[in-house]
């Protein structure tokens, strides 16, 4: 069966409107105060469901990790490959421009010189040629006593600062525990944990490494990283939308 090319121009799509109808104030002013933001019902169960469904296929997919071997916790998740199913391609380039503000917002307050365009394409394209032309958009899957590890997604030398999960399965109905957590480190002070009470179609949008702060002599960096916690019983299934391809 060969996966159908996905459309990268959806922009009339159900889902594109779905993410332009957001109010997206609120959006950068979570993203300024915090680093993440809530985005509640993005998808719908049957599109969670298709999504989860696609993790038991052996096509479509460039590579699978087993989160043991690696040190990096316990579950796997795959990698897909080019051409990205619709539904992944859609979401990459519907948010990607309502970011793209915030973004180089960020940069501007930490004195990063880099500007992002906002065209999804023309990022990709600046990956491409600096040789990062490996898709990140994942599938993660979690059973009982799986978690992930604290890490950042970072993959090359350009980085777009902020990402997204999607939750595909309902927490205390598909599983317990296996919550969304992230971490903040502000300089000589101690961590910050957050937990994120993500349901079922809920995205988190977050910083991948680093948001600008606020102190006494200026903006400084704050550097966030991001996991999910001991699933205590049932299965988990999640999907990571990484803007920037990986080397």
């Amino acid at each position: 069966m060969k996966r159908e090319t996905a459309n990268i121009t959806m922009l009339g799509s159900p889902l594109h409107e779905r993410v332009k109808s957001l109010d997206w104030n609120q959006v950068t002013n979570d993203m300024n105060a915090s680093g993440y933001s809530l985005l509640k019902g993005i998808l719908k169960a049957d599109e969670c469901e298709a999504l989860a469904a696609l993790y038991l296929q052996d096509y479509g997919f460039r590579s699978r990790v087993v989160m043991a071997r690696h040190g990096f916790g316990r579950g796997e998740y795959k990698y897909f490959s080019y051409p990205l199913p619709n539904i992944i391609a859609d979401l990459r380039v519907s948010l990607y421009p309502c970011l793209v503000p915030i973004a180089n917002y960020w940069n501007e307050l930490m004195g990063i010189n880099v500007r992002y365009p906002e065209n999804h394409k023309e990022f990709i394209d600046r990956c491409h040629k600096a040789g990062q032309v490996r898709p990140t958009p994942l599938l993660l899957r979690y059973g009982k006593d799986d978690y992930n590890c604290l890490h950042q997604d970072l993959y090359g030398e350009h980085v777009f600062p902020i990402q997204a999960v999607f939750l595909l399965s309902e927490p205390e109905k598909d599983f317990t525990g296996g919550e969304f957590v992230l971490t903040e480190q502000r300089p000589r002070m101690q961590s910050k944990a957050e937990v994120v009470p993500l349901r079922k179609g809920d995205a988190a949008i977050f910083a991948v490494h680093h948001r600008p702060q606020m102190g006494l002599r200026g903006y400084y960096r704050v550097h966030l990283r991001h996991g999910v916690s001991r699933l205590r019983s049932g299965h988990r299934h999640a999907a990571g939308i990484i803007f920037h391809d990986a080397t």
